[in-house]
């Protein structure tokens, strides 16, 4: 995948469209990223004890990798990721835009 955790997104659809959070998750099965804070929905919980009282409770949902935007560091804009290959043979994502590592 060309997002990783930690790396800074912006949500290019859905209702949270234009917000920007962190990557805390990524499921690269699924093909979504749990970005926190974003895409949060209620739950409602029934008591479970001493220590964990019900209440309606904020949990953030997964995401598709498809809704979502790299913004590059350097640049700080949304952009693609590309691939670029090192002398020693290991991959680097590179922004499209400014064409600087990330």
């Amino acid at each position: 995948m060309k997002i990783k955790r930690g790396d800074k997104v912006k949500i290019t659809a859905g209702r949270d469209k234009g917000r920007v959070g962190t990557v805390d998750k990524v499921y690269p099965r699924e093909e979504k990223v749990l970005v926190g804070g974003v895409n949060l929905f209620k739950r409602h919980l029934k008591p479970r004890g001493e220590g964990k009282p019900g209440g309606i409770v904020e949990i953030p949902r997964p995401l598709p990798v498809a809704n979502v935007a790299l913004i590059c560091p350097k640049c700080n804009q949304p952009t693609r990721v590309g691939w670029q290959v090192s002398k020693e043979g290991e991959k680097l994502r590179i922004c499209k835009k400014c064409q600087n590592l990330i």
